[in-house]
């Protein structure tokens, strides 16, 4: 009897942690973006050390997490990923150019400037950074950590909210200012949306190249997106 009450103890304790990773790191970014607002390169910089370097810590506090086997390919579900990850770039580039007869983007290259530090002089190299790193951080941090790991310790539903809301909630801060709210609140229910499905693939597959192939052709696409919007193309 001792040993099961042990035990749940211990997996209450774990989940707790993760939860609390989870949110402070998030609060943390969230008010990184939205209130101190550094450079990009300084803002990156927190974000690798909150979105890597903590799951990283956790896990050697916690010996069940296996951070190794999220990046273990499967060359059957990569295609997959890859295929899917096309069709996504054909859609967000397809909703932008139909969208962009009826709402407004005006306001997201002078947010970005203003906000975010990010212009037309250093937007290429920027595009190519949330590209392939930032989107692997965020998949590895709110896909590999915050659902697979916390999907060991609680109900399959209770993971993939919190790491979909999770998801969501913290790109809050970083788009304040860019679009109406009406613009805004489709954009978060698409960003859950979205963490849910990246949640499905990453929980099919035990690794983090499912979702991050997705993820890197969306950001291609917002990243097109962007490029018109600076005037670059």
């Amino acid at each position: 009897m001792k040993t099961v009450e042990l035990a749940v103890k211990n997996k209450a304790t774990k989940l707790a942690i993760i939860l609390s990773v989870i949110l402070v790191c998030c609060v943390i970014m969230g008010i990184v973006d939205a209130v101190i607002r550094p450079s990009y390169a300084v803002k990156s910089l927190i974000k690798i050390f909150l979105f890597l370097a903590c799951p990283v810590i956790y896990s050697y506090y916690d010996k069940e997490v296996s951070l190794k086997k999220l990046f273990y390919i499967q060359k059957k579900s990569f295609v997959k990923s890859l295929l899917l990850g096309i069709g996504v770039f054909i859609i967000i580039l397809a909703a932008y150019f139909y969208l962009s007869n009826i709402l407004d983007f005006s306001k997201v290259t002078t947010s970005l400037e203003n906000n975010v530090g990010v212009s037309k002089d250093n937007f290429v190299f920027i595009s190519l950074y949330i590209s392939f790193i930032n989107s692997m951080l965020e998949e590895f941090f709110f896909r590999g950590f915050a659902f697979l790991s916390l999907k060991r310790f609680t109900s399959r539903f209770f993971a993939y909210s919190i790491s979909s809301l999770a998801f969501a909630l913290y790109h809050v801060a970083m788009m304040i200012g860019w679009f109406s709210i009406g613009t805004f609140l489709l954009i978060i229910i698409g960003l859950i949306a979205g963490g849910v499905i990246f949640n499905f693939l990453n929980e099919r597959n035990e690794n983090v190249y499912s979702s991050w192939m997705v993820h890197m052709f969306a950001n291609f696409a917002i990243n097109a997106v962007g490029f018109m919007l600076f005037g670059i193309l």
